[in-house]
């Protein structure tokens, strides 16, 4: 089942011209600069941007075609903006339940219970909208559009308006949503760090139009794509939490590729994490050394290796099936003898859970 998207919007002085097919499951991010279209984009999804030439299809439900338009308030959708806009006059239960009402009981697949649960807003619900920090109102504002039961779950830049603090409030709730609902998830954002820690699937857009789009690991470590070339150019590893070493306080995480070992997460065993690991902290080897503080050493394969400026070139590594990036020297690349298909190893020396 996938979400297909078809829409060309003109303006005096913009274009959006996107032709895309995305997963009806897990978080989309859309990623790009300020004025690329992601919040016009969203809001053609939404029905709220008018488009004679249109295609919307999500999952078996027709949303849009040239004969065909189902108008926004008929879109199962839920749409968080960057600002919350609650209802002022009314306190955060009423607020929740004004929208649950246009929605048939046999239709709601999130009670607002459920909801309130996941957002951990129950002590807030008789509170006034006017009482709350940023960070709860949008916590409630993301609650109230879980509970129309949407079919898609649209989210323009939600953590956008708020302070460090309070985007790390909100996180761990977005996590949890991405976790425990089967509701697809399109997120625009430009914040590097939001993408990595939420999406599953990344569409880079640029000037109005569709860049790439594809899994966000395979996505970060393209090396024709700007997201490898960055100070921040970094990879993003799916794994899961083996056991914990309690002697010197550490957690072995089992990848595809091998293991990570990371200072100690209080995570139960099977957890599922993401760890990033940056370009810039990773050396390579010809043979695995020994008598080294560093930690995480893989085998792996160079795949391709192009220039980062002047002085350095990056490297695209497989570790097993997994990508990984690597940012070294002109000079350490031939004195390596650096080029594609060559076995060496890999040391991470910095690695980071995300999740």
């Amino acid at each position: 089942m996938t979400i297909e998207i078809r829409f060309r919007i003109e303006r005096d002085d913009f274009v959006l011209d996107v032709d895309l097919e995305i997963p009806s499951s897990g978080i989309t991010a859309v990623f790009g600069p300020s004025g690329c279209g992601k919040t016009t984009l969203l809001r053609a999804i939404a029905g709220l941007e008018p488009c004679r030439d249109g295609y919307l299809r999500v999952g078996e439900m027709l949303w849009q075609d040239g004969a065909h338009f189902v108008p926004p308030h008929k879109r199962p959708l839920g749409y968080v903006f960057q600002e919350a806009s609650l209802f002022a006059h009314l306190n955060v239960r009423r607020n929740l339940e004004y929208g649950i009402k246009r929605v048939p009981v046999s239709q709601r697949k999130v009670s607002m219970e459920r909801a309130i649960e996941l957002l951990g807003i129950a002590p807030l619900l008789e509170h006034g909208a006017d009482q709350l920090s940023g960070g709860e109102r949008q916590r409630v504002a993301i609650a109230r559009a879980l509970a129309v039961s949407p079919g898609v779950l649209l989210m323009d830049e939600p953590l956008a308006s708020l302070d460090q603090a309070r985007k790390q409030e909100i996180l761990p709730y977005l996590e949890s949503l991405h976790d425990e609902l089967d509701i697809p998830v399109i997120y625009v954002s430009h914040s590097p760090d939001e993408v990595a820690r939420l999406a599953d699937h990344l569409v880079l857009l640029e000037a109005g139009r569709i860049r790439a789009a594809g899994p966000i690991g395979e996505m970060l470590t393209r090396l024709d794509l700007p997201l490898a070339y960055g100070d921040d150019a970094e990879a993003l590893i799916e794994a899961v939490v083996a056991k914990h070493d309690d002697a010197y306080d550490l957690t072995l995480l089992d990848f595809s590729g091998g293991r990570f070992t990371v200072t100690r997460h209080d995570l139960p065993v099977g957890h599922a994490v993401r760890v990033r690991v940056t370009a810039r902290d990773v050396s390579l080897t010809l043979e695995q050394q020994s008598g080294t503080s560093i930690l995480n050493i893989f085998p792996v394969t160079i795949e391709e290796i192009t220039p980062a400026g002047c002085a350095q070139v990056m490297v695209k590594l497989m570790c097993g099936d997994v990508p990984m990036l690597a940012r070294v020297t002109r000079k350490s690349a031939s004195v390596l003898d650096l080029k594609p298909g060559k076995l060496l190893y890999a040391q991470a020396k910095s690695v980071a859970l995300l999740s």
